[in-house]
């Protein structure tokens, strides 16, 4: 199975082994379904309670494997790593698409997404798509959120909306963690390594206060 050849090479990473090619190498039904219509074939599951069911069900064994990062149901265990619970499914769904087609270069989820099958990202999505963000509940100054909200009011939410949450093909940012929303702003606003003409557009004049008065924001968003 997929599943796990993922798994072992979790554990043999964890053990700090080098198991050769295993990043890359897909199972013979990973590469069978490697042309199957993601976006139709999420549209279906999601029309269909019962495939949604089964689909439940197998997003939450590969999400098993994914908790060693992105954490229990999604909420990550490290500051550095995106919350995926409650992440917009479509949205989700376009980013496998462009770690597997290398758009986006991570050696190590590339390797990931490369040995799942269709359905499994299918239901790695679902699954995520469907739990409950964490939200940032600690006590922040009044000042820092202050700043944060004046800059978010007058420059995110044209695109994450007021709530945060986004939509198809932006992603949810409320309930983010401070560390990596300060990280992934900065690297858009220095164009080293996410590069997206309108977020660099929109991040270039902020400050590194206004960075991280922005990020402690939205990771209070719900």
């Amino acid at each position: 199975m997929a599943f796990l050849r993922l798994y072992l090479g979790l554990w043999a990473c964890g053990l700090g082994l080098l198991v050769p090619g295993w990043a890359v190498a897909q199972s013979p039904q990973a590469r069978a379904s490697a042309n199957v219509d993601l976006v139709a074939r999420l549209q279906e599951v999601t029309d269909s309670p019962r495939l949604t069911e089964q689909s439940l069900k197998l997003g939450r064994s590969v999400a098993a494997v994914c908790a060693n990062c992105h954490g229990e149901g999604g909420n990550s265990l490290k500051p550095d790593i995106p919350n995926l619970a409650g992440q917009n499914p479509s949205y989700l769904l376009e980013q496998i698409r462009k770690f597997s087609i290398g758009m986006r270069r991570n050696e190590f989820m590339e390797g990931m997404i490369k040995a799942l099958t269709a359905d499994e990202k299918i239901g790695m999505v679902v699954f995520y798509s469907s739990q409950k963000v964490n939200v940032n509940t600690s006590k922040a100054a009044p000042a820092l959120m202050a700043a944060g909200k004046k800059i978010y009011t007058e420059i995110c939410w044209r695109c994450h909306a007021l709530d945060g949450r986004g939509n198809e093909k932006i992603a949810r940012i409320a309930g983010q963690q401070v560390p990596y929303l300060m990280s992934t702003i900065k690297r858009y606003r220095s164009g080293a390594g996410r590069i997206d003409p309108l977020m660099m557009a929109n991040t270039r004049t902020l400050t590194d206060a206004d960075v991280e008065a922005v990020a402690n924001y939205i990771s209070r968003m719900e």
